[in-house]
């Protein structure tokens, strides 16, 4: 019986076997408008709680759970993704010789 590529090596059980085909982690999205929209809103919704703090009270802090939802988690992690997004097939690292580099595709 042969082991399944999906659970063999480091993927954890039950996880996409990583084929650098894509070469993508968790964190960026699907393309970079789309990307760039989340962020928009993400940190549309942080400021604006901020801002409105003074005028609405309390109330605005709704907004950051919005925000933080948008960013999917932190301001960082949208930061990473949107690098991500961007590089997204135009970097592959190889490594020959005992040493690795990124190379352009």
């Amino acid at each position: 019986m042969t082991p399944d590529p999906t659970t063999t090596g480091t993927a954890p059980p039950g996880a996409p076997a990583n084929d650098g085909a894509r070469g993508r982690s968790g964190f960026a999205g699907s393309t970079v408008p789309r990307h760039l929209a989340r962020g928009a809103i993400g940190f549309g919704a942080l400021v604006g709680s901020l801002v409105l703090l003074p005028a609405v009270g309390p109330a605005s802090l709704l907004l950051v759970p919005v925000g933080l939802v948008a960013l999917r988690g932190c301001p960082m992690c949208w930061t990473i993704g949107l690098v991500e997004a961007v590089s997204a097939g135009r970097l592959r690292r190889s490594c020959t010789g005992g040493s690795c580099a990124l190379r352009r595709t």
